[in-house]
């Protein structure tokens, strides 16, 4: 359970949605099917019919990944309630692994740690050799500095930077067990999403888990189950054939109870902060996820008009591109900022002009350090999925998990 007391962050990954079946209305929540000749949603498409991305999914990632950014630079604790990135990012992910799964699932696998790997090596190389100079010395446990299917161990110097592969270790889990999830999924679909939540409620009243690393694992699995069983409910069509009004009862139930549960359990916690609170994220980001993934497939909203605004879309492509890179060496870059500005103070112009006692200023240097980051090490995301290593990224972006 230790894992909750990180702070939330995100990864990356794109999807879309695939019809299947139908059923007639009235009949378990499910409306009636698009009509014959309707204009096709174009997330539905074969892969082949949809060479384009989808703008709605991108813009929902690159705002994650600037509000981890944000959260972890002021700590406020309203942010996951605002917008639950987390929960967001593992339903996006849901949703591409179930569309990947059209292939052979050894494949798929291969694909995905071969894209996730490469970047952690290369981020992992420098944190761990940064903390061999601090006096750490590691056992048999930096195995999972390889591959981290459990919490990757470090000192207290460099927790900071290395706290935040938890999101990692859980993708990477949700990537192995989605052969099987997606199976079961799809006996029988609205019974098991809505079952999803059953472990999160075991682990809170039940059973702990055990408080070791596998502990911590089941916890964050348990905890956004739901939003990565949700991606797979979009692929497959599920949630464009639910009736509005079912997926407004379960959703404001969701967060209804989500929302409740944080706010009257602050003094067991020490805050109404979602990412203290597994039960709580888990509910809140449910009904959150909820509405936004049905929405996308209800009403067909694809954000093409982002094309319109060159700068603004080609600042979601690089998101996009180096979500990854950003969500590695964003915590690096916000440690950075600090000993930078202090060098400002001691030029006289910077400590009369500029703001340096202030957040905000922090946060805009920490993103002028990200953006350094993106530029340094970001080809390294381009090998990975092997393309052209790109200092700026443009056209079809790598992603994540993509």
């Amino acid at each position: 359970m230790g894992s909750h007391r990180r702070a939330t962050a995100v990864g990356s990954r794109s999807a879309t949605a695939t019809a299947v079946g139908s059923r007639s209305a009235g009949r378990n929540g499910w409306a009636q099917p698009p009509t014959p000749g309707a204009v096709p949603d174009t997330a539905q498409l074969p892969r082949a019919d949809a060479p384009r991305r989808d703008r709605y999914f991108d813009t929902l990632r690159a705002a994650a990944l600037i509000r981890v950014v944000t959260y972890h630079t002021f700590g406020w604790p309203w942010c996951g309630m605002v917008f639950p990135s987390m929960g967001i990012m593992f339903a996006l992910a849901g949703t591409l692994m179930a569309k990947s799964l059209e292939r052979p699932a050894a494949k798929v696998l291969k694909s995905r740690l071969r894209r996730l790997l490469p970047p952690f090596w290369f981020w992992g190389f420098f944190v761990v050799l940064a903390m061999l100079i601090h006096d750490w010395m590691p056992g048999r446990q930096i195995v999972y500095w390889i591959v981290p299917l459990g919490d990757p161990p470090g000192n207290a110097w460099g927790e900071q930077a290395w706290d935040i592969l938890w999101y990692l270790r859980t993708y990477l889990w949700f990537v192995l067990l989605s052969p099987l999830l997606l199976r079961i999924f799809r006996l029988a679909p609205l019974p098991v999403l809505l079952l999803s939540l059953t472990p999160i409620l075991v682990l809170n009243f039940l059973w702990s888990g055990p408080d070791n690393r596998f502990g911590s694992a089941l916890w964050d699995l348990s905890t956004y189950l739901f939003c990565w069983i949700l991606g797979f409910a979009h692929r497959d069509g599920v949630l464009q054939r639910m009736k509005p009004a079912l997926v407004a009862v379960l959703a404001l139930a969701a967060l209804g109870y989500g929302g409740w549960y944080a706010f009257s359990h602050q003094a067991d916690f020490g805050t109404y902060d979602l990412d203290e609170n597994p039960l709580a994220q888990a509910f809140w980001s449910a009904g959150f996820v909820l509405l936004l993934m049905w929405a996308k497939a209800y009403f067909r909203i694809d954000f093409t008009w982002l094309t319109r605004f060159r700068r603004l879309d080609r600042t979601v492509t690089v998101f996009n591109a180096r979500a990854v890179t950003i969500y590695l060496w964003h915590e690096i870059a916000l440690i950075l900022a600090v000993p930078l500005i202090d060098q400002f103070w001691n030029v006289p112009a910077f400590e009369k002009y500029l703001p340096l006692d202030s957040q905000w200023f922090m946060f805009g240097i920490g993103w002028v350090l990200i953006a350094v980051f993106v530029l340094v090490c970001g080809w390294v995301e381009d090998v990975a999925a092997k393309q052209q290593p790109r200092l700026i990224p443009g056209g079809r972006a790598a992603r994540m998990g993509g």
